[in-house]
């Protein structure tokens, strides 16, 4: 199947299943299986071996969560799909983060550094990042898709350009303005 056909049939299936075609939902990851399965694995690259969510369970929790609730999956493309699944795992490890997270403390000093891979040793790094990008995106909503399909996702400025549909050049000035705004930010936690 060649791309224009592949993505014209991916974009097809994301409507029927957003209409709520259970058929259509199970081609569809039949499809991106192996696309969000590499997300996944992105995701998840700084996780221990034997850590309890492994990237078979990310891709399977992921799913659920955006097929399996009442209101249908509503996207435009394949973009903003791979977009809205990638978002949907950064929920996952974070609230995951968050369940293992101790209580408070106050004084945690973060840089972007530090938590560039999951540790799971130190999940309050993701938690506190979380909280920046959920800042960054009311400052500038573009910045923070970047950095989490950067960040989160693994993806290069070229494939987070096309994800977005923006040009490179857009996305390389909203990835260097978006982790100066954190490194300031997560310098003053």
């Amino acid at each position: 199947m060649s791309e224009p056909e592949s993505t014209h049939q991916i974009t097809r299936l994301l409507q029927e299943a957003g209409q709520g075609n259970q058929d259509a939902s199970n081609q569809l990851i039949e499809i991106v299986y192996g696309e969000l399965h590499r997300l996944a694995a992105r995701c998840m690259g700084g996780e221990r071996p034997g850590h309890i969510l492994q990237t078979t369970a990310l891709v399977n929790e992921a799913y659920m969560r955006l097929f399996g609730s009442q209101a249908p999956l509503q996207v435009n493309d394949r973009r903003h799909f791979i977009a809205v699944a990638a978002t949907q795992m950064r929920h996952i490890l974070v609230d995951d983060a968050r369940s293992r997270q101790g209580p408070k403390r106050a004084g945690i000093k973060v840089s972007l550094d530090d938590v560039c891979l999951v540790s799971p040793e130190r999940p309050q790094d993701l938690v506190v990042l979380d909280d920046a990008l959920k800042e960054l995106e009311e400052v500038d909503p573009d910045a923070a898709k970047v950095i989490e399909l950067r960040f989160f996702g693994g993806y290069t400025d070229q494939e987070t350009s096309e994800i977005m549909g923006q040009s490179y050049a857009k996305v390389r000035r909203d990835w260097e303005f978006a982790r100066a705004w954190l490194y300031d930010r997560l310098a003053q936690t």
